[in-house]
């Protein structure tokens, strides 16, 4: 849509302007202006171009963004699930027996319960912040098109600044 958009904004700007306009704008001496209007006709076969490219990115940004939330419901509900079947495993099977095997069954689930289920949850907490840092910033301000990365120094800065003096 947006390079038939752009196209269309273009045409009227070109039936708007007429010859004498031209003339008036010359014969003023204002530079400005005549740069402003003899602007050259875009290229719609790149912008359209652009504009799929953008599209294809912006679609593929939103798949990914869905399939990454994806994975940590997953993880989440596997989760739950390994809680329900320690807790089924080690505490119920053992309450029908004596205050003994309660009781080591209680030892077998605090063990598996901090072995298992805190290390995936430690797993969450770190995925859905490098999630956050990666997919989400990333695919929203960094484009890789500015000033090339270069670390903070101070001997750098003092090297300019005594080369800047001399």
């Amino acid at each position: 849509m947006k390079p038939l958009l752009l196209k269309r904004k273009y045409s009227k700007k070109l039936s708007t302007t007429s010859e004498s306009d031209y003339e008036t704008v010359r014969n003023s001496d204002e530079e400005e202006h005549i740069a402003d209007d003899d602007e050259e006709e875009p290229n719609f076969g790149e912008i359209f171009i652009h504009q799929a490219i953008e599209t294809i990115e912006f679609v593929l940004g939103m798949i990914s963004n869905t399939a990454s939330y994806l994975r940590l419901w997953a993880l989440s509900l596997a989760h739950s699930e390994l809680a329900d079947v320690f807790w089924d495993k080690t505490m119920l099977s053992t309450l029908n027996y004596n205050w003994f095997a309660t009781y080591l069954g209680f030892g077998v689930f605090a063990a598996t319960t901090f072995g298992v289920l805190l290390s995936m949850d430690v797993l969450e907490c770190f995925l859905h912040a490098l999630r956050l840092h990666w997919v989400e910033f990333q695919n929203k301000f960094f484009k890789a098109d500015g000033v090339r990365f270069s670390p903070y120094s101070f001997k750098n800065l003092i090297a300019d600044a005594s080369a800047a003096g001399m």
